[in-house]
């Protein structure tokens, strides 16, 4: 990529970045109106990078063209609340503890039913895999490895919605991503995990590879009660 391009390309991306923040957490409220000339003088890009900006923007329902009028700021009935960057910028905003609530509401929804599932249509390969991760889990969990432990729990919740063969719950496995990653980022994760998230983990790998839908559901319910409790708190 040549060089002018790969400037640009970051560019487009920090002035996303920083408004969509704006716009998540109120600091731009729903009416407000830009122009690309007030983010070309706030930025100091020229008007391709500004236009190429608010594009991002635009595509996740935070602003929308108005003509003789300029962009505006939309309010979150109008937000694309799956998109990976809008969870991650609502989970850095002060709302955080609303969209954690909101999210664990949809994980309670989905993944007790998608692990039901992965019970009845999994692989022999995805059951080893799961058995894996859940070990490693504990592992890392009782070693306080942080980072190490979100990335196995990333693996292990995107695995099992991917197990159960259902389109609609394997498209999910990036909005559980982002939300097991921003609950480590943002201080909500226990250094060390609670025994019983551990033996919840091990609880839904096991009932997944013995095909046993409905001990797979009953662990999973541990599982993100466990997630519910600590958020309330």
């Amino acid at each position: 990529m040549p060089k002018s391009s790969a400037v640009a390309r970051v560019g487009r991306d920090a002035i996303s970045e920083t408004l969509g923040r704006e716009i998540v957490d109120g600091a731009l409220s729903p009416g407000t109106v830009l122009t690309l000339e007030s983010l070309q003088l706030r930025f100091g890009v020229s008007r391709t990078v500004a236009r190429d900006s608010v594009k991002v923007l635009e595509s996740h329902g935070l602003l929308y063209s108005k003509r003789r009028v300029g962009l505006v700021v939309t309010g979150p009935e109008h937000w694309s609340v799956f998109a990976p960057a809008v969870i991650a910028w609502r989970l850095a905003s002060r709302h955080a503890r609303t969209a954690f609530i909101e999210l664990t509401q949809l994980r309670i929804a989905v993944e007790t039913e998608a692990v039901a599932m992965a019970a009845l249509r999994r692989t022999e390969d995805q059951a080893r895999r799961l058995l894996d991760l859940a070990a490693s889990m504990r592992r890392l969990g009782e070693a306080e490895q942080v980072e190490e432990f979100m990335l196995a729990d990333v693996a292990f919740h995107r695995l099992l919605l991917e197990a159960g063969a259902n389109s609609m719950f394997a498209a999910l496995a990036e909005v559980v991503a982002e939300v097991l990653t921003g609950r480590t980022q943002h201080g909500l994760m226990p250094t060390r995990p609670m025994p019983e998230a551990l033996d919840a983990h091990d609880g839904v790998a096991r009932a997944i590879a013995d095909q046993d839908p409905e001990a797979a559901r009953r662990q999973m319910e541990i599982l993100v009660g466990e997630v519910r409790s600590a958020l309330e708190q």
